[in-house]
């Protein structure tokens, strides 16, 4: 009885924890897509992934690897250099998850059509879960094509890229069943312009591609650099070269790879981005001596993708939390979900979410189609770069609105939402913020002529469907046929040409009341600046309700 008197409330109208789900069930529009795009024969393994990342295990794994954050050991104890980041158990429990999962490597591990598509979704669903882990994963997955420029180093390395085992200890890679690939391209003066790189690369006998070098100088920015080796740039006599640097030379002995600092980001905080220092690090070059970038961009491509591909996971967690809460919160006499005003912005963000989940999966087929399909390769090229741009442009502004669907349960750390909306940022600056992203745009339709035809070959591939996308596609031939220079409309030309092409892909295949939905608040006078500005007309409750099954 005493107890009583002091009870003030009872905890009521609280939404539950957003957990212990399956990811790919309560996803449509991610389980349509895995057909349509030719990966029905993966949705089992796509399921049995989705299953564990909705764990609330797994869910708590990402969340402690996001506050017991890597810390770098410079020595050991005796003074000796080791250069090596502590993670927390955390961390190593996502990567190994999402190793033995194939994240890393699947469309090496099979030659079945669909692998890229089947990997994207994939990394999508790591994505709601932890997104610092897919830095290394991404850039393992990426590295491929461009060992493949050095046909006797990629036999090396490639049998230990589709390796599925995660190995957490820094031991020579003949010691270890798979390993982790990654980057350091960046310098301080140069950024997106690597050309003015200045690190220096030193044949160490005849030179040229597949020999010996040894490199000095700095990056500024290295992911991953607990990675087994690096691709890498730096200058020779030719030219910017590329070269690949492990961690431990063919002796067994440690190369000098300096780790200066590991950066203190906005974002991204589990993952051990670092500036690093080159002292006479053996590496080999890759591919032509000068045509380094020409090498390393295959890599920069598909990275690129996995930007896409993590910009819809993140804005996908984003959704489930906002319809999840919305769902379980009462105010003002019903269900947020219910009330009007809330389901138009409920609606507005699962379209967001829906059109790049269908361009992340459509870019995907063309990834598995490329090899054998010119028209597919162009598409991939200009497409990517399109996708890239705008649906990381789009992400932190879907995630912040999600976030006010909660109010303040949203806004406080313990919330999954910060952390989201903290991590949004990385994929649009990665690989090229958006400036350099629009330049790429221009330069594959100047420079490339498959592919504008390509392009238009997509979005015409929907003409007759919706009349505002009919429109839209109209203007944007007249604008890619016109003379002049494009540069000063470039982000306006690429957003553009982003949101007729997911205006394409939704008519063509998504639900009615969808499709009408995005060409209306996308395309025509059907919506606001704002999420949730929606007209009158538009089906805002059963979009809602497809928003989480």
């Amino acid at each position: 009885m005493q107890a009583d008197r002091f009870r003030t409330h009872e905890v009521e109208n609280q939404a539950p924890p957003f957990a212990d789900v399956d990811l790919l069930a309560i996803d449509a529009p991610l389980r349509e897509g895995l057909e349509r795009e030719g990966a029905g024969w993966a949705a089992e393994r796509v399921g049995a992934f989705a299953a564990l990342c909705g764990r609330a295990e797994t869910l708590a794994l990402g969340a402690r690897a996001n506050q017991k954050t890597p810390e770098l050991r410079t020595h050991d104890r005796y003074g000796h250099r080791i250069d090596e980041v502590e993670f927390d158990p955390a961390w190593h429990r996502i990567m190994a998850l999402a190793m033995e999962h194939e994240v890393h490597n699947l469309p090496w591990r099979t030659q079945r059509d669909g692998a890229y598509v089947a990997r994207a979704a994939l990394h999508s669903l790591l994505s709601q879960v932890e997104t610092g882990s897919c830095c290394p994963l991404t850039m393992t997955f990426a590295c491929v094509p461009a060992l493949r420029h050095q046909p006797e180093v990629a036999a090396e390395w490639e049998p230990r890229v589709r390796g599925t085992r995660y190995e957490a200890r820094l031991v020579p890679v003949a010691q270890k069943d798979a390993v982790l690939i990654g980057m350091a391209m960046t310098e301080k003066q140069g950024g997106s312009d690597v050309r003015a790189n200045t690190t220096q690369a030193h044949a160490q006998g005849r030179g040229g591609p597949g020999q010996e070098y040894e490199l000095v100088g700095h990056k500024w920015f290295c992911s991953a650099p607990m990675s087994d080796a690096f691709l890498t740039l730096a200058q020779t006599p030719r030219g910017l070269s590329c070269f690949l640097l492990p961690r431990f030379r063919p002796d067994g002995s440690r190369n000098p790879f300096r780790i200066q600092r590991l950066k203190d980001k906005l974002g991204n905080r589990s993952n051990a981005s670092s500036e690093v220092e080159f002292a006479g690090s053996w590496g080999r070059m890759l591919g032509e001596e000068g045509r380094g970038v020409r090498t390393i961009i295959d890599m920069v491509h598909h990275t690129r993708l996995d930007c896409v591909s993590g910009s819809a996971g993140l804005m996908r967690r984003a959704l489930s939390e906002a319809v999840h809460h919305a769902r379980h919160r009462a105010a003002f006499g019903k269900r947020l979900a219910e009330q009007p005003l809330m389901q138009s912005v409920l609606a507005d963000l699962a379209l967001e979410s829906e059109a790049a989940t269908a361009l992340m999966l459509r870019l995907a087929r063309a990834y598995d189609e490329a090899p054998r399909d010119e028209g597919s390769r162009a598409f991939a090229r200009i497409a990517t770069a399109v996708g890239k741009y705008w649906v990381c442009k789009r992400a932190p502004a879907m995630i912040v609105e999600a976030m006010e669907c909660l109010g303040g349960n949203g806004y406080v750390e313990e919330s999954v939402l910060p952390r989201l909306y903290r991590e949004a940022p990385v994929n649009a600056i990665w690989e090229g913020s958006g400036n350099v992203i629009c330049l790429d745009v221009l330069r594959a339709m100047t420079r490339e002529p498959d592919c504008v035809p390509a392009l238009l070959g997509e979005l015409r591939a929907a003409r007759g469907g919706d009349a505002r996308l009919d429109a839209a596609v109209a203007k944007l031939e007249t604008w890619l046929a016109r003379p002049g220079d494009l540069e000063p409309q470039a982000r306006r030309l690429v957003e553009q040409v982003a949101r007729a092409l997911q205006a394409s892909l939704l008519v063509r295949a998504a639900p009615k009341e969808v499709a009408d939905a995005f060409c209306a608040t996308r395309l025509g006078d059907g919506g606001g600046l704002g999420f949730g500005a929606l007209a009158t007309g538009l089906d805002a409750a059963a979009i809602a309700l497809r928003a989480l099954a």
